[in-house]
C-alpha cells in the first residue's frame, strides 16, 4: 500500500529556450508532487511544456534550452545540486523514462538482450552472464513470449508493440523509485495502446514505484492515474484528484477539453472545440495566457497572472472565477 511519502517534488520550475526569434518560456512556474506508489497525469496540448518538464526533472535540457529556476527534489535530495556523474546514476537507476518512440531509444546495432544487459552491468555491476539472465527475466515480466529467443533479436526485427515492451523492460529492470512515461503509446494502434498502458500500470503497482504519465489524452489519465495536472502554455492551470477534476472541472480550459471528448451516451452532431489558438510563448498574452480564448474573461484576467488557489482540499485551480478581491479562493 502506498505511503504518504513524497517521492518527487517540483517547485516553481522555469525552463526557457533562447532562440534567434526570442526567448521561449516553455515552462513557467510549474509545481507539483508525486507521492510514493502514486501516479500523476500531466496533460495538455502539444507544445504546452509537458515533455520539457520531464526532461527538466532528468536534467536533460540541452542548449539553447536552460533551466532558469526552481527546485526538483527526489525524496528530499535536490537534483539541481547533483553532479553530472551522480545524475547518470539517478537516470535509469532511481528514475526511469519510457519514451514515445522506441526506435529512437533502442540502439539498432545491438541485440535486445545485449542492450538490457549493458544497463544492468552499468547500474548494478552485474557480470555479463548474470546480467543477460536478468535481462531475459525482465522481458518475461513484460509478458513477451519466447523471451530467450527475442533477447537475441535486433530492434528492427520487432513490431512497434514489442519494441515498446522492451523499453518498458529496460526502464523497470532496475526497480526505479519513479517512472516517467512520455506519451508511451503515441505510435501504436488503439488495441496495443490499451495493452501497453495496462502493462505499465500493473508493473508500476507491483514495484510500488511512483509514476509521472505525460499525455494529451484525458481518457488515458482517467484509467491510469490517481491525480491530474493540466498544463496550458507552460503553466499548470488545474491540479487535483483525477476523479474530482474529470467530474467537476473548474478551469474554463479544462472544461473545454472535456466538452471536446465524444461521449457515447449522448447524441451530438459535432464535437465542441475551444475557440482560438495556443499562444506564441515568445510573445504570450499578458495576464492569464488563456484569456484570449476564454468565454469568462474579466478585466483582471488580462492584467494579472492567476495563481493556483485551493477550491477544496487537494484541488487547485489558477482562475479568477474562484478568487475574491484579495486573490483568495472563494467557495
Amino acid at each position: 500500500m502506498a505511503s504518504h511519502e513524497t517521492v518527487l517534488s517540483v517547485r516553481d520550475l522555469h525552463t526557457h529556450f533562447f532562440t534567434y526569434d526570442g526567448v521561449v518560456k516553455a515552462v513557467s512556474g510549474v509545481s507539483f508532487d508525486v507521492g510514493a506508489g502514486r501516479s500523476l497525469g500531466l496533460v495538455g496540448e502539444t507544445g504546452c511544456g509537458k515533455s520539457v518538464t520531464a526532461y527538466s526533472i532528468l536534467r536533460l535540457i540541452q542548449p539553447p534550452g536552460k533551466i532558469m529556476g526552481g527546485s526538483i527534489l527526489l525524496k528530499s535530495e535536490d537534483l539541481f545540486r547533483k553532479s553530472e556523474e551522480e545524475m547518470r546514476e539517478i537516470r535509469g537507476g532511481r528514475i526511469s523514462m519510457i519514451f514515445q518512440e522506441p526506435m529512437t531509444s533502442l540502439n539498432p546495432v545491438f541485440t535486445v538482450g545485449d542492450q538490457l544487459s549493458i544497463v544492468l552491468m552499468q547500474h548494478r555491476k552485474m557480470h555479463k552472464q548474470e546480467a543477460f539472465e536478468h535481462a531475459v527475466k525482465s522481458l518475461r515480466q513484460v509478458r513477451i513470449p519466447d523471451a530467450d529467443k527475442l533477447a537475441g533479436q535486433y530492434p528492427h526485427e520487432l513490431s512497434g508493440g514489442m519494441r515498446q515492451r522492451v523499453l518498458i523492460a529496460m526502464a523497470l529492470s532496475l526497480s526505479p523509485e519513479l517512472i516517467i512515461c512520455d506519451e508511451p503509446t503515441t505510435f501504436l494502434d488503439a488495441t496495443v495502446q490499451a495493452q501497453i498502458l495496462r502493462l505499465i500500470k500493473d508493473l508500476q503497482r507491483s514495484l510500488g514505484a511512483s509514476m509521472l504519465l505525460i499525455t494529451h489524452n484525458l481518457g488515458v489519465v482517467a484509467h491510469n492515474c490517481d491525480s491530474i495536472a493540466v498544463m496550458y502554455a507552460g503553466m499548470i492551470v488545474e491540479i487535483g484528484d483525477v476523479r474530482t477534476i474529470l467530474r467537476d472541472p473548474k478551469h474554463p480550459y479544462v472544461q473545454g477539453l472535456l466538452r471536446a471528448i465524444p461521449v457515447s451516451t449522448r447524441k451530438i452532431e459535432r464535437l465542441e472545440s475551444i475557440a482560438g489558438t495556443v499562444p506564441n510563448l515568445i510573445h504570450p498574452p499578458s495576464g492569464c495566457k488563456f484569456h484570449p480564448r476564454c468565454t469568462h474573461v474579466m478585466p483582471i484576467c488580462m492584467e494579472n497572472t492567476p495563481q493556483l488557489l485551493e477550491t477544496e482540499v487537494g484541488h487547485r485551480v489558477a482562475c479568477y472565477l474562484y478568487a475574491d478581491s484579495r486573490g483568495v479562493a472563494g467557495s
